[in-house]
């Protein structure tokens, strides 16, 4: 059933109202949805509506709520990948990757080996903003992750919002990552901080702003990883962990 965000304000007499001019354009044009057709919204408070589509005309759509829910397709702890942008399609791939395995949002980090200069990657935050909306849509998220603000690794290590900050990298590591979410479960509303390099590596001043804030160092096996790779495995790993973690508890 096709996927559509709105919000709350859309909502009334058990009905939505679709005015904007992307969501109709996709519904209407794209889609070629017709009264009759069953369609699903999600709002900014993690409610499922499935709808029917009682009206269309000109420039608005008005769905009949059938049905509403709070939406499962959110993990139960807050994700959040810090990343050094690499070439466009790998970037897009992580972008796409990190949203449909959960991420609450990106931090693109400029580090010392990124191949990316600065104000390319302020350029394309809005681009990376819109992918991760198309795919929350394509992946029926119940929200919408954000792309943040070009940072650096010591704001991020400094800040005090994440209760786990793990980095991700080859050749040095303290523990492996199922070692590591052994001895540190993972909490329900828990905030992790997952850093991954560029394709060149994270440097030796980096590795040693690392050691001496205490940050732990993980590593995904003895093979060396594209950046891509890396994000997906590392993301897709600490979701399976919180997920084995719970299946114990049941």
């Amino acid at each position: 059933m096709p996927h559509f965000f709105i919000s709350s304000k859309d909502i009334k007499d058990g009905c939505i109202n679709i005015n904007d001019k992307e969501n109709y354009t996709h519904i209407v044009k794209s889609l070629r949805t017709k009264c009759g057709d069953k369609i699903l919204f999600a709002d900014e408070n993690r409610i499922e509506y499935e709808c029917v589509i009682s009206d269309i005309d000109k420039t608005s759509i008005a769905a009949e709520i059938i049905k509403k829910y709070p939406s499962k397709n959110y993990l139960n702890f807050n994700l959040f990948l810090a990343q050094a942008p690499v070439k466009s399609d790998a970037q897009t791939l992580i972008i796409e990757k990190a949203t449909e395995l959960g991420v609450n949002g990106v931090y693109p980090i400029f580090t010392d080996n990124c191949i990316i200069n600065k104000n390319v990657i302020t350029q394309k935050i809005p681009k990376w903003q819109k992918i991760m909306y198309e795919s929350s849509k394509q992946c029926e998220r119940a929200n919408v992750p954000t792309c943040f603000e070009l940072t650096s690794i010591k704001k991020l290590i400094k800040s005090t919002k994440f209760n786990k900050k793990i980095v991700f990298c080859e050749r040095i590591e303290d523990k492996t990552l199922g070692e590591y979410f052994c001895e540190n479960k993972i909490q329900k509303d828990d905030n992790i901080l997952v850093i991954i390099g560029p394709e060149g590596g994270f440097s030796a001043r980096e590795f040693e702003f690392f050691k001496n804030n205490d940050i732990i160092m993980l590593s995904l096996g003895k093979l060396i990883l594209k950046a891509e790779t890396a994000v997906i495995v590392s993301l897709g790993n600490i979701v399976y962990e919180y997920s084995k973690q719970n299946s114990r508890k049941n």
